[in-house]
């Protein structure tokens, strides 16, 4: 059976969605295709339709983890004053939700202890997506008037990627929920945060 280009890329996009979730979960090492191709539905001969390689797949699942990580930002920080989006954001960012969501959470805090076993091209990709967060933080951070503000949202995203992490190595929970809670004021109170706008 034939199918049209739109379903070929509805099909191809459902695929991409369940990498970045395995991928999110076991690393790029992790997955196998046949695993992946059987979430959406489908078969592992049917993967060579979409993908060149598992490289190929990896790749556009990366981009996928920093389109959803992108258009999580600016939902949080969309139609409100910066000061109120970037409070939204690090209050999100720094949630037991998201410490618990790690098949749905910040790329970067699942995947950079990966980085130095993914190929060149990826590790590009990579960076040219967490760059791309970091821009984004850091205009808010100029709205609000930092005089830094590049530098101040490389701070920024490294002090949150590091509380995470710490928050999701923590076995017991409450010490967990403490790491997020005094990281949350902690960094809103060093960028002028913690008061109402």
């Amino acid at each position: 059976m034939r199918y049209d280009a739109e379903h070929k890329l509805r099909t191809r996009d459902k695929v991409v969605k369940a990498a970045a979730r395995a991928i999110r979960a076991k690393g790029p090492d992790g997955i196998g295709i046949a695993e992946v191709m059987a979430d959406v539905g489908l078969t592992h001969g049917g993967f060579y339709a979409h993908f060149a390689s598992k490289d190929d797949l990896v790749a556009a699942a990366v981009g996928q983890m920093f389109e959803e990580a992108r258009a999580r930002l600016a939902a949080e920080t969309g139609r409100r004053p910066a000061a109120d989006g970037l409070r939204a954001y690090v209050d999100f960012y720094l949630s037991p939700a998201h410490r618990d969501a790690r098949r749905a959470g910040c790329p970067v805090a699942a995947l950079s202890s990966d980085l130095p076993r993914m190929t060149a091209k990826l590790r590009r990709h990579f960076a040219a997506g967490s760059q791309a967060l970091v821009e984004a933080l850091a205009a808010l951070l100029a709205d609000i008037g930092h005089a830094e503000p590049v530098a101040e949202a490389r701070s920024v995203f490294a002090e949150l990627l590091g509380a995470l992490s710490i928050a999701r190595i923590e076995s017991d929970a409450a010490r967990s929920d403490e790491i997020l809670a005094s990281s949350r004021a902690a960094i809103k109170r060093r960028l002028g945060l913690d008061r109402p706008s």
